[in-house]
């Protein structure tokens, strides 16, 4: 295998994602007046249609505890999701209307853009991708 840079799959995985991200946050900031970060994106897909305990969302979200918190704080105060107590000792999340339909425009720009990689690589070359993508690389 050729090592040189560019051509490893990390440097490919992280060139496409760099270019993702980019567009991505281009036409958000086209669509919307709210900024919301990758970091924000990751936790409001997390409490969609659901109420997860913080503690679940910091968990699957792999930030810290103080990380979570300090990015739920900043979606509270953009109103988009809000905090409850569920018990005495445990909050849970959940989006707020204005939160649920910001996050349903977020998935539509998402398919706006997967159309435009299906159009340029085909159907069935995206559908192996994400077959790829859903793999178990042995890295865990």
């Amino acid at each position: 295998m050729n090592d040189h840079k560019g051509e490893l799959l990390f440097d490919l995985i992280n060139g496409k994602w760099m270019l993702l991200k980019k567009i991505k946050k281009g036409k958000w900031q086209d669509i919307s007046d709210i900024y919301i970060t990758n970091s924000e994106f990751a936790i409001l897909s997390i409490v969609y249609k659901d109420k997860p305990l913080i503690s679940h969302v910091a968990k699957q979200v792999h930030f810290t505890r103080q990380a979570t918190h300090k990015f739920i704080k900043q979606l509270e105060q953009k109103g988009l999701v809000e905090t409850n107590k569920a018990n005495l000792r445990d909050k849970y999340i959940e989006l707020t209307p204005s939160g649920e339909a910001c996050y349903e425009k977020y998935i539509a720009l998402k398919k706006e853009l997967e159309n435009i990689i299906a159009e340029h690589i085909g159907e069935e070359q995206l559908k192996s991708l994400k077959e790829i993508l859903k793999m178990e690389w042995g890295l865990y």
